[in-house]
């Protein structure tokens, strides 16, 4: 199996740590996003991992090559953006594996990508998470608060996919998945959603989920899930 780590964005909410320092690179606990990501994969046994990159991509591939990580990195390196799904057509030339795992570059996750995997051209969602605390009432009456529920009715696209290489031939060269091809496939009842509760899960968008970020990889020993088996 192969993954594409899409981390090609510019990371505008995090100016101006982001004027010198590609998204990828920030650290999070003294390891930048990318390596948590690397790690995360390696875990499961993925050691062959396609880089797309654009924004300071030689800045990534520098630091990436001065380590050692004991994976294989490729490079898709994109001269302007081209949107999450015209950047995994881009990187088609590397994929030579009937399915691929891709996760967006921002994501930190535990989610189970042997579960993941089960089906074709799926993709992981969580439980859709609120930024503010619920108010539980009966008529006019406050019964109790929840602080930031998570919501089970509702699922949020968790950014981690398990693809068909085949899926190359429904992207557009310019253009993110979730409003070209995935629509597509959902039309065609071709598209699969794994449920994940109770998850790790944080997307990092602005210096506030940096500060979350930390909070739940130490609440978590997310570094010790990473290394242990």
């Amino acid at each position: 199996m192969k993954a594409i780590l899409l981390s090609g964005g510019f990371g505008k909410r995090l100016k101006p740590l982001t004027d010198y320092l590609p998204k990828p690179l920030i650290p999070l606990c003294n390891y930048p996003i990318i390596e948590w990501q690397i790690r995360y994969f390696k875990k499961f046994g993925i050691k062959d991992i396609i880089i797309c990159a654009g924004y300071r991509a030689e800045q990534i591939r520098k630091h990436l090559e001065s380590k050692n990580l004991g994976v294989q990195l490729e490079y898709s390196v994109e001269k302007e953006p081209l949107g999450t799904a015209g950047a995994i057509k881009k990187a088609a030339k590397y994929i030579d594996t009937e399915n691929f795992f891709v996760a967006n570059g921002d994501v930190i996750t535990n989610i189970d990508l042997k579960k993941l995997k089960t089906r074709e051209n799926s993709i992981a969602v969580i439980p859709l998470r609120t930024t503010f605390g619920i108010v539980h009432l009966n008529g006019t009456k406050v019964e109790r608060f929840e602080e930031k529920p998570e919501m089970f009715d509702y699922w949020m696209n968790a950014g981690m996919y398990h693809l068909k290489k085949d899926i190359i031939k429904h992207l557009p060269t310019n253009g993110n998945l979730e409003n070209t091809t995935f629509p597509i496939l959902a039309g065609r009842g071709k598209l699969n959603a794994i449920k994940y509760s109770n998850v790790f899960w944080k997307s990092v968008d602005s210096y506030k989920d940096m500060e979350d970020c930390e909070s739940l990889i130490t609440s978590n020993h997310y570094e010790k899930f990473l290394s242990s088996k």
